[in-house]
Order: structure tokens, then sequence, then C-alpha cells
């Protein structure tokens, strides 16, 4: 089960050019045809499947600064900023509430760690700060848990995945983009070593740039080109409850479970402390590059062999110009399965913590899978030894927060602009 998007209306047309491709229609590729769109630049963003209908409609919601590495802090600062505005830029509600983020620590070594982020942060005049435990009884009343402490950011909040896409969408179209789904890309074309198009199951489009946004998909769109992005899969499992009364419009994240208040009345609920990690043929290729986040975090992982494994392995990495592995009833869309497991872990210690949780009721359960990056920072860069080629991928399961800002970088690096915040730290080559 996936969550209900808001529906769009989009291209039948197919057009013989434009100047930037995009290949994905999820949250970020779309920001970036709303970003060009603006500017008067000819845009198409081909979507294999339909829009959003991946990570982009399946995450949390959270537009957060809160615990993000020191350098990737602007990318969410400008992102707060484009956030605000949102509604207004797209003629719709996008759910974006600036309602705080506050995470939890049971003990004193749990709470170090969020001290010694604050720390880290210092010179960028955040509005975080730690809460004792009666500080957080205040902001989120009628807990039970034995809280050691909390770290909180008021300028933090949330928006509503499943609006915010469409939304923006809407409004790239209304600028002058063709947004075409089930399409997808199977090659590029070059002209004097350069992108000048790209060939889709429908047909070749020529263009002069192309932004490569495919999410879980960027890895194996790459490796046909002999370039080598080192992402994995992780999932996970959520479910949202019906319209209740609950303690806080702030958003939590426990030890062991998150919630926050969803439009509808209800609260988007997920195991925080446990993700699932179905093993792949990549693990072998590229683990490597993941050791040292490993050993910090191999606590969150449940690894498995199974389904997605001989998936996977029945997957295409080489193909020239005919089908690719996309064009699959399996590939259109990225469906993992929910483990209930976690959503019952989830429930029981949400309640626990807060017993207002205790007779919720679950509306609609979901996964979804996320392409983890070795430092859990996007690439968004051009791709090096292919000119006209950009790469916005590897969000690590954030991207929604930062998708605004993120999408705005990769359209000013794709034409040339200034761009709205450095982007040194989401070059390609730091692998």
């Amino acid at each position: 089960m996936a969550p209900t998007i808001a529906p769009v209306e989009t291209s039948t047309d197919f057009p013989a050019s434009t100047t930037v491709v995009i290949i994905g229609g999820g949250i970020i590729g779309l920001t970036a045809a709303l970003t060009l769109a603006e500017r008067g630049i000819p845009v198409v963003v081909l979507e294999k499947g339909r829009l959003a209908g991946e990570q982009s409609s399946r995450n949390l919601g959270w537009v957060r600064k809160t615990n993000r590495h020191h350098e990737d802090v602007p990318l969410a600062l400008a992102s707060d900023r484009l956030w605000s505005t949102m509604a207004e830029r797209t003629g719709h509600d996008v759910g974006y509430r600036q309602a705080g983020i506050m995470f939890l620590s049971r003990t004193a070594d749990q709470l170090a760690v969020h001290e010694a982020w604050l720390k880290s942060v210092t010179d960028l005049s955040l509005d975080s700060k730690i809460l004792s435990p009666r500080e957080i009884d205040a902001q989120v009343p009628g807990g039970r848990g034995d809280w050691a402490g909390a770290i909180f950011t008021p300028s933090d909040g949330r928006a509503e995945p499943t609006l915010a896409s469409s939304a923006i969408a809407r409004a790239a179209i209304a600028h002058g983009a063709v947004i075409i789904e089930h399409c997808a890309v199977r090659n590029i074309t070059r002209s004097g070593g350069r992108v000048s198009g790209v060939v889709t199951e429908q047909g070749e489009i020529r263009c002069d740039q192309v932004l490569l946004a495919g999410g879980m998909g960027s890895r194996r769109f790459l490796g046909n080109l002999g370039i080598s992005l080192p992402t994995l899969p992780l999932v996970v499992s959520v479910f949202r409850t019906g319209a209740m009364e609950g303690p806080t419009d702030v958003a939590v994240g426990g030890p062991d479970f998150s919630f926050r208040k969803h439009k509808d009345g209800g609260f988007i609920v997920t195991q925080r402390g446990a993700l699932d990690a179905p093993l792949t043929l990549d693990h072998l290729l590229v683990g490597s590059k993941y050791l040292n986040a490993l050993r910090t975090q191999r606590g969150l992982l449940r690894v498995s062999l199974g389904k997605h494994f001989w998936r996977d392995l029945t997957q295409k990495r080489r193909w020239q110009n005919g089908q690719s592995p996309f064009e699959r009833t399996c590939a259109r869309t990225t469906d993992p399965a929910i483990n209930q497991g976690l959503n019952d872990e989830a429930y029981r210690n949400l309640s626990a913590a807060w017993p207002v949780f205790s007779n919720m009721t679950v509306e609609e359960s979901w996964a979804g899978m996320i392409d983890i990056t070795p430092d859990s920072n996007p690439v968004i860069d051009a791709v090096p030894g292919v000119p006209g080629l950009t790469l916005a991928t590897g969000f690590s399961g954030h991207g929604f927060g930062t998708s605004p800002a993120a999408g705005q970088l990769a359209a000013d690096l794709v034409m040339d602009h200034e761009p709205i915040i450095d982007p040194r730290p989401y070059r390609f080559g730091r692998f």
C-alpha cells in the first residue's frame, strides 16, 4: 500500500527537443523543473512510473536542520526560506508548518551526542537548544518516558509529501514545463563528446543538458554508462493513525519511535531505531565504502537476504537502447514490503512513552526504499566524463526537507547559474 498522492494532469505530447531533460519525477526533479521553468528555460521531466510514487510521497515529511552534518545545514536553511513561500509560489497548500522538531534521549550518552552536534553548529546561529525533562513535559505533555533530555529546534517543521510534489509539478507545468509519466529513459545520446539527447521508450528527445534525479534508479542508470555511484538501499516502514487528540504539534523523534501530526488529524509513526537493510549484489561491489557508517549504525540495521536480492539480481546492469530494466512492471514503482514487526514495535514503544497513543487506530501503512550514500549526504554535481550530465541523488532518506533548495541548486548547476549555496559538500568526487 502507498499513500494517496494528489493527482496531476501530465502531458500526453512527446516533444522532439528541449533545453533540459530531467530524468525522475520525484520532488527533487520537480523542484529543479519549477526553477528552470520560472527562469524561462524549456524543460521536460520524464518519469518511468507515477510522479512522486516512491520516496517523495512515502517519507515522514520532516523539514529539519537538527542533526544534519555541519556542511549540510546551509542547504536546510535555504530550504526553510523556500518552504515558507512554497504555497504562495505554487498556488497550492503543501502542508508546511514550522512547528518544531524534538529528538529525545534516554541516557546521558545519547544526550551527549546531541550536545556535541549543537556545539558543532554554533557558528551557524541556529535556534536549537537542549531541553531538560521538565521542559520536555511542557512541550509534549502526558508522557511517561524517563528522559535524560532532548534537543529541540523550534524553526524546524514539516510538510505533506502527498501534497508537496503535486503542487510543485502543477506550478512547473503552469510555467511551461512538460511532464510525462510512464516514460522510462533508456540511455543518453552524445555528439562531440557531450550530451545531445535522451533515448526513451517512446522515442528520442534532443536536448542540451540532462539532470539525473532518479533516486534508487540512478546507480543502475549510471552503471550502464560505466560510472559507479556508491548507493545502497534501506527500507523504512511507516503507518498513519486515524484522527485523534495528540500531545503536541511538535514532531518528536525518540530512540525507538517517532511521530508527527498529519494534516488529517492523525499522526505519522515509525520505528526510528530500526531500518531494513535488504542485501543486494551492490553490497559486495561498493560495501567497503560503508565500513565507517556500519561501525556507528550497525545496531539500527535489520539485515536480510530475501526476495529483493533475487529480484535485483535479475535486473539488467548493462543495455543499449533497447528495453531498460526501468520498464519492467515491478521496476516502474519501487514498492517494498512493509515490515509489520517494526510497525508493531513503534506502536508499543510510542504507547509506552505517551499513553494517549495506546488507543490509536491505524488507517494505513506503507514502506519506502531510500538510497543511502556512504556519508548520508547527496550528490549534486556534474557527472565526471559526461559533459552535459548533472546528478542530484543519494539523499539518504532526508531529501524531502531540503528538496526546495536541492532542486534549485541542481538547476543552478545545470545552467551554470550562481548557486543558491556552496555546492562543494555534494561533489561527486568525494567518494
